[in-house]
């Protein structure tokens, strides 16, 4: 399946000493690869912050599940299998107007939540990232706290790390992270996510209190807390606005 790459080193990736989650000197930059997450905020109307962040988790795992991308054939099958094998980086950036009418263009997913739109596009290569997606701004992204409602039944819940501060765009690369290793981690155990699916990858991403933060957290034994807990953690590298090690998103499954 194409995330068991993700599932594969999961357990691994946590227990990494903070310094070496950073570690990219391996890596030759040509060859560099990224999803790039385009956030709609219009100047006249934004978003509110908590509905672009579940539709940035929800578009950034319909991206890696659509046939296009699981079938061996699918013609964005490479392009993600290629991606989820190296560090499963995202890049956000904001559109508006005629910016964000040409990032839907390019092939990708595109999730609405609450009147919040957010478009995952099919990764590739950093240096040739299209001038569709380069000329957008990355800073800027960043909306307002809002007060959300209740989590509906059955969808899984993202919980954000409330001991940093990450903006919204740095949230929504974070968020997309944690549902991609929520089907990794469900579909090695054989769950059939059909129906997730069929609901659009729908998940309420919510502010939990420290305690309830320290008491979901897997500290060393993920897999032990996956089992019992049915939580993922995860775990950035540090490249940009939090030090490396830093776990960000709780990811609870249903």
């Amino acid at each position: 399946m194409i995330l068991d790459p993700l599932a594969a080193r999961y357990a691994d990736w946590l227990k990494l000493p903070a310094a070496a989650t950073a570690d990219t000197a391996a890596e030759d930059p040509a060859l560099v690869r990224a999803m790039p997450v385009i956030l709609r905020i219009e100047r006249s109307e934004p978003p509110g912050r908590t509905a672009l962040l579940e539709a940035a988790a929800s578009a950034a795992v319909a991206v890696c599940l659509d046939p296009r991308a699981t079938s061996p054939e699918g013609e964005w099958h490479a392009d993600v299998a290629d991606w989820v094998r190296m560090h499963i980086r995202k890049v956000s950036r904001r559109a508006r107007g005629a910016h964000w009418t040409a990032a839907e263009t390019l092939p990708g997913v595109t999730v609405t939540v609450g009147g919040a739109s957010v478009r995952a596009l099919v990764p590739g290569r950093v240096a040739e990232t299209p001038k569709e997606v380069s000329r957008l701004q990355i800073a800027g992204s960043d909306l307002p706290a809002d007060e959300p409602g209740p989590v509906e039944p059955g969808v899984p819940v993202l919980w954000l790390n409330p001991t940093i501060e990450m903006t919204a765009g740095k949230a929504a690369a974070q968020v997309g992270h944690a549902t991609m290793l929520l089907a990794a981690l469900w579909q090695a155990d054989g769950a059939d996510l059909s129906d997730w699916a069929t609901a659009g990858f729908r998940c309420a991403v919510r502010n939990p209190s420290r305690s309830e933060w320290a008491a979901a957290h897997p500290g060393d034994d993920p897999a032990s807390a996956w089992r019992s807990k049915g939580v993922v953690a995860v775990r950035d590298a540090g490249f940009t606005e939090v030090d490396p090690g830093t776990v960000t998103v709780l990811a609870r499954r249903p």
